[in-house]
């Protein structure tokens, strides 16, 4: 049982490469121009093009944001302050302690899936991601305290599920017809986890090869 009536307290993220900044209208244009680079690299995700879809989906984002549901992130290049795509906390779940449980009154989050994440493709090769879901992590694990952060992805997207083994996390199965595919049939998802036991090897490892790119 989860109760996700937590309010969020939009927030920023900073890091040495990029800065997740909490998702508003006005990184629309920057979206669309980033998202125009190569929509090519959007096979496995619904990614929108144009202005007034992009409104949309910025206007969704903000909805869970509002519902204490979601925290959307447009992610900025720190180098130049150029927006090169988003990603965003949502599926955030607060679970019914018995009262008195030390973890009752807590203010963050028991669990959480962390999705919704492109990149434009001048920075998919980049330390863009990596730092983002170092940022996204550490926030999870030790902001929150949360239990378990997990990813879901399309079964065919491999190039993802390379950069979730990558980073550490543990591919837990598959999913059948768990979502809707950009091909707009019923998509079957690999569910990957990170748990709070995991995340210290998991840091490491992020920041291991963050020091690498320098």
């Amino acid at each position: 049982m989860t109760d996700t009536t937590l309010v969020i307290a939009p927030t920023i993220l900073a890091g040495r490469h990029v800065r997740l900044e909490p998702l508003s209208h006005t990184h629309i244009p920057g979206l669309v121009a980033a998202a125009r680079e190569d929509p090519t690299l959007y096979r496995w995700s619904t990614i929108p093009q144009g202005v007034m879809e992009m409104a949309q989906y910025v206007d969704t984002a903000l909805g869970w944001r509002e519902a204490g549901t979601a925290l959307p992130f447009a992610t900025v290049r720190v180098e130049d302050d150029l927006v090169i795509g988003s990603t965003r906390f949502f599926l955030l779940e607060r679970w019914s302690w018995p009262a008195g449980h030390p973890l009752a009154r807590r203010g963050g989050f028991d669990g959480c899936e962390i999705g919704y994440t492109w990149l434009a493709a001048s920075a998919t090769r980049s330390a863009a991601n990596t730092e983002a879901k170092l940022l996204m992590l550490a926030h999870a694990f030790e902001a929150w305290g949360v239990h378990r952060v997990c990813f879901h992805t399309d079964v065919r997207n491999e190039r993802s599920r390379a950069a979730l083994e990558r980073i550490g996390a543990q591919f837990e199965g598959a999913l059948r017809a768990h979502r809707l595919a950009t091909d707009l049939a019923p998509r079957d998802s690999a569910r990957y986890s990170i748990v709070a036991a995991e995340w210290p090897a998991v840091r490491q490892r992020l920041q291991e090869r963050l020091t690498a790119r320098r």
